[in-house]
């Protein structure tokens, strides 16, 4: 037994020894104050402190994750081995791919003697990678070891959307958001999160996704990941390609639907078949091969792209092959009626009346408890006519609102039997109203408003709810525009 003991202390101090002592003095540790928007009321927040974790790259600068710094208020950093914490703001972030880059403001004394971490290349399924970081449980730094057992799309939390990611066997846990994980020396991947319903099951946001970033800020804006503008569905029912007159000489993916006014409106057809990205053909369950034997969703070649870019499509049509050029000039949100999730903003409002009014964005919807009648708005796409649903969020009583107590989410279709395709012009056709603004949904059923009496209560109405003001910054700005 003692003997055991002893060679398990041997390859403990082994283990110990062999981790680089420059490497680990470039893991930080990032404490956020954060002031969380309420969307079920939309003027007011909440106050508290999150900690992350983070790794000092070249530039002096601080890599880490968009959702460790979302709606910051104030932000420190301190190194591995220091009590000294330092300030730093947010230079750049994606909150589409949960990425930022910090800035500390005493940087030459920060940075001091520090050699920055550099960014390695993709591993592979089976590598044993290390995850650095401050995760709950206690001050120090953690290092925990695991190995890379898929590499594939998955959703990102904070996004929502779906991107290339690395999933490991490594104990993660809060606080070791924004962490690296480190193989050879350089970062693999950047800790994103974990399955709290499994264990020992995490993910990383791989080097191709933290490089695009960087190529993406290079000007000094952040484009996002471009988005076609259509949807697919697999081919790998043989009657399915059979109506399509899609033989067995080809795979790809059936476009069921084309965005109004993308680009794919321009150039692609619904039943278009795509059967190669940049020349990588695409599989019949909507797959390509990225590397060897892996494969992941077809996106993986559209991703590797910047906005502004374009892809070539090889597309069957009506039996013919067809080669096309896709311009990549939007993004998923520009496409989605009911916007993605929403960071380092407050929520849009307006009061008339006790009646408060917001655009109905995910952030919303999760707040009202994933009501099911609002969810399938969240599937929808923007039209010419429309490109953002307008709600009657809640009503406080008043004067003039008294017996509407019961309306809480109420969409709104039509104002004074007007349609409207935003909540910016939905606001200023209501503001125009003299007298009587009728509130319509899509059955028909009415909400009156007396806006000269509304008006006249706006003050009061203010001062009963200690809200200070009775419109969001956004048409608060809209006004002065105007003046």
């Amino acid at each position: 037994m003692r003997f055991a003991i002893l060679i398990f202390l041997s390859f403990f101090m082994l283990k110990a020894q062999s981790i680089d002592p420059s490497l680990t003095r470039a893991i930080v540790k990032v404490y956020t104050v954060v002031k969380k928007p309420n969307y079920t009321i939309p003027w007011s927040s909440s106050i508290y402190r999150v900690s992350g974790s983070g790794s000092i790259i070249k530039g002096n600068r601080i890599l880490t994750n968009a959702h460790v710094v979302a709606n910051n208020t104030f932000i420190e950093v301190q190194r591995y081995g220091e009590r000294k914490k330092y300030i730093a703001h947010v230079e750049a972030v994606s909150h589409q791919l949960d990425l930022a880059l910090l800035k500390v403001e005493e940087e030459e004394e920060f940075f001091s003697g520090i050699k920055p971490l550099e960014i390695g290349t993709l591993p592979f399924i089976g590598d044993e990678i290390s995850v650095y970081g401050f995760p709950l449980g206690g001050d120090t730094m953690s290092v925990t070891t695991g190995v890379v057992s898929r590499i594939e799309h998955q959703k990102y939390a904070h996004s929502g959307e779906y991107f290339l990611a690395i999933q490991i066997d490594a104990a993660v846990n809060g606080g070791n958001s924004g962490g690296p994980a480190i193989a050879n020396g350089k970062i693999v991947g950047v800790v994103m999160e974990n399955l709290s319903s499994a264990q020992n099951i995490s993910y990383l946001i791989p080097p191709v996704m933290i490089r695009h970033f960087f190529k993406d800020i290079k000007d000094g804006r952040l484009d996002g990941v471009p988005d076609v503008g259509f949807i697919t569905q697999q081919m790998q029912n043989p009657t399915l390609r059979e109506f399509f007159n899609v033989d067995d000489n080809y795979t790809g993916v059936l476009i069921d639907k084309i965005i109004a006014d993308s680009e794919a409106s321009k150039i692609l057809k619904e039943s278009d078949a795509i059967l190669a990205i940049d020349g990588h053909k695409v599989e019949n369950d909507s797959t390509v091969n990225f590397r060897d034997t892996e494969f992941t969703n077809y996106n993986y070649y559209i991703e590797l792209h910047q906005k502004g870019e374009a892809v070539d499509l090889r597309v069957l049509r009506d039996g013919k092959i067809k080669t096309l050029k896709l311009p990549l000039k939007f993004i998923s949100n520009d496409f989605l009626l009911v916007k993605g999730y929403e960071y380092d903003k407050m929520p849009r409002y307006l009061i008339v009346g006790g009646y408060v009014f917001a655009p109905l964005t995910r952030n919303l919807i999760i707040s009202a408890g994933a009501r099911s009648d609002l969810l399938p708005f969240a599937h929808k796409f923007v039209s010419k006519d429309t490109k953002e649903i307008v709600v009657l969020q809640r009503v406080l009583p008043s004067e003039i609102s008294r017996g509407n107590y019961q309306y809480s989410y109420w969409i709104i279709d039509k104002l004074n039997g007007k349609k409207f395709d935003s909540f910016q012009s939905f606001a200023k056709m209501l503001e125009s109203i003299k007298k009587y603004a009728i509130l319509e949904n899509e059955l028909g059923e009415k909400i009156v408003i007396d806006m000269n009496v509304s008006r006249k209560l706006k003050d009061k109405i203010l001062e009963r709810y200690n809200i200070e003001y009775d419109r969001s910054i956004d048409l608060r700005d809209d006004i002065n525009s105007t003046k």
